[in-house]
């Protein structure tokens, strides 16, 4: 009978510990290609720990942000500027900088607080549906939000990246500059440049500069079998490396792609890839 290997738990390895394959130097470049929110990998000591600080980076970079901020925009509270008739639900801060305009179809904010949607200018939101009542988000300069996507908080997206019509955010989200997204997102960052402008699915992923996907591609993030056990019941994630089993410290883990990576259309990445 084979013998079972040790499996490490990677969440208590320092990182000169952890196996080239698992950190992002491997992947990604932020000398050549410097990332606004880089912090989150080199705070982190692998690239599977790093989608798992995702949500605790993102809520501090967002209060810190616009708290900085604030003083800059104009303020709606439960109020949708540009669109009278959107339907409106809870709690809910609109910040508005010179030239942007929000006007979505339906905002669901908080019963219990008032999070933030913060609009850089020109920045737009029309006609898409924006959810407030989990965090905030943050738009940068000139993002366009199309009519019907779904956009859920906590969320960063960057300057110049364009949400297109049917996209679906679920939070946890960081999008560099220039993108455009179409597909369904989620605790995922995606970095300067990605394009991944159809249908798709990314989910406790990592993509990297100038990164691509093709209509119907996609990341797998949890094993064939995995959605037939109980969330309470399911065990963490393991990858092999160098010979090692390491366990990544929760039960997903999409994709990490690399640099320029390009992958054609209709196929899947495997969990933990």
């Amino acid at each position: 009978m084979k013998e079972k290997k040790p499996v490490i738990k990677l969440a208590d390895l320092k990182k000169e510990d952890v196996p080239m394959d698992l950190r992002y130097e491997t992947y990604f470049d932020f000398k050549a290609h410097p990332f606004e929110h880089q912090k989150l990998f080199e705070d982190t000591n692998s690239v599977p720990r790093a989608i798992y600080a995702i949500n605790g980076y993102i809520v501090k970079w967002l209060a810190d942000t616009i708290a900085k901020k604030r003083s800059s925009a104009k303020s709606y509270k439960n109020e949708v500027p540009h669109n009278p008739n959107a339907v409106k639900q809870g709690n809910f801060e609109v910040l508005l900088e010179e030239g942007a305009v929000f006007a979505p179809a339906a905002v669901i904010g908080s019963s219990k607080t008032s999070n933030v949607i913060y609009l850089c200018k020109g920045a737009k939101v029309i006609g898409s549906c924006i959810y407030l009542d989990k965090g905030s988000i943050h738009l940068g300069e000139n993002v366009m939000i199309e009519p019907s996507a779904g956009l859920k908080a906590p969320a960063i997206i960057g300057a110049r990246t364009e949400i297109r019509q049917g996209a679906y955010l679920r939070g946890d989200i960081i999008v560099g500059t220039d993108g455009a997204l179409r597909g369904e997102i989620k605790n995922t960052v995606l970095m300067d440049y990605a394009n991944f402008p159809h249908l798709s699915y990314h989910g406790d992923s990592v993509c990297g500069y100038h990164t691509h996907f093709a209509g119907g591609m996609g990341t797998a993030n949890l094993s064939i079998y995995g959605g037939i056990v109980p969330n309470d019941k399911r065990k963490n994630m393991t990858i092999t490396c160098d010979g090692k089993v390491y366990d990544i410290g929760g039960t997903k883990m999409g994709a990490c792609v690399g640099d320029f990576c390009q992958c054609g259309g209709n196929g899947r990445t495997d969990p933990g890839t």
